[in-house]
């Protein structure tokens, strides 16, 4: 589905644990134009969730981007013999069977070939495709919510891929990065989103199924708190620093590991190094986790801003709650940087 001249654009993450939406208008570049955060007190709020969010904050646009995510999406990077998109299209359902672990009027399917100068061993008589696949039932309950909270829904990103374009768009590419490997690593509630990026480029995607709700968890047993109260000393440490940190490290630990071993797949499936690690997600907001992380990757790493340096329209934005919230917008500013690829 494609966008038809839209001046703004809504990107709406729908999390686990609470709704994002970053609004962008292009005027001669990105200007934010609309921003709202709540917190989702459970999943069945999640419809009055988005029309409480749309209806306390100021929108431009009914049209928005919003993504998926979890074991109903399916990623996979394949080698296959060059051929024409319309053959692409054909001959991808057949390959599909060999990936995806639902029936084929279950999901719906896209692909697109790609290509990166220098990497990877293939034939002259071979190409690189992504294939992507997701339950049909998850997107529909997603454009149900839609829906009924009055939005046109333009696009149904993968939340993996929109964090990779918020980094494009934030971040930009200098001369020097085509060579450069850059981990987005997105530290969610429920879940880690993997992106590995150069020239532009995803080259290996993973979701990891933990993130800081098992920090919170963590922080409970060990100090015998309630989620609550473990949440809040998350957030906000204060003279219990030391003692959230060795409580929570094991955690920290657990998945660090999961994420290296991504690193140390793709490094050897390519033979390319990763250069830096650039955290987000509200996880990654958690004291000392940027100093941990580093140690166990063993390369440069430290938190970004997906909001880059982009302007913000005057009155549109209340700037306190955006800037607390910054490190988990990563996604919601990658769905809606569609806005530039279709303006």
């Amino acid at each position: 589905m494609r966008l038809t001249r839209a001046k703004s654009l809504i990107g709406l993450d729908i999390g686990t644990h609470s709704v994002k939406a970053v609004e962008l208008t292009w005027s001669n570049g990105p200007v934010i134009t609309g921003f709202g955060y709540a917190e989702l007190p459970s999943p069945d709020a999640v419809p009055e969730t988005v029309l409480d969010l749309l209806r306390d904050n100021e929108f431009h646009s009914r049209r928005v981007v919003t993504s998926v995510s979890g074991r109903s999406v399916i990623v996979r990077y394949l080698t296959m013999f060059k051929m024409s998109p319309d053959d692409l299209r054909n001959a991808i359902r057949y390959e599909a069977d060999k990936y995806i672990p639902f029936d084929e009027d279950e999901v719906v399917l896209d692909c697109q070939p790609f290509e990166v100068e220098g990497v990877g061993n293939l034939g002259g008589n071979e190409m690189r495709v992504l294939l992507v696949a997701c339950r049909r039932a998850v997107i529909d309950e997603q454009l149900r919510i839609l829906a009924a909270a009055g939005l046109q829904p333009e696009l149904v990103d993968v939340d993996v891929f929109a964090l990779g374009n918020a980094f494009e768009l934030a971040v930009g590419l200098d001369p020097e990065a085509g060579a450069r490997v850059s981990a987005l690593v997105d530290v969610g509630a429920t879940k880690t989103c993997v992106n590995l990026m150069r020239a532009g480029v995803s080259l290996f995607t993973r979701e990891i199924h933990t993130g800081g709700t098992a920090f919170t968890t963590a922080i409970a047993g060990r100090l015998s708190l309630a989620g609550g109260d473990a949440e809040a000393l998350k957030r906000k440490p204060g003279d219990e620093y030391e003692r959230v940190r060795q409580a929570v490290a094991p955690a920290v630990d657990d998945l660090a590991s999961e994420v290296r071993l991504s690193f140390e797949y793709f490094e050897n499936q390519f033979d390319l190094g990763i250069d830096e690690v650039l955290l987000s997600g509200g996880g990654s907001r958690l004291a000392g986790i940027e100093h941990d992380f580093a140690r166990i990757f063993e390369r440069p790493t430290m938190a970004w801003d997906p909001t880059g340096d982009f302007p913000i329209a005057a009155g549109s934005t209340d700037m306190e709650l955006l800037n607390h919230h910054v490190p988990e917008l990563a996604v919601a500013v990658g769905l809606a940087s569609r806005i530039q690829r279709h303006r």
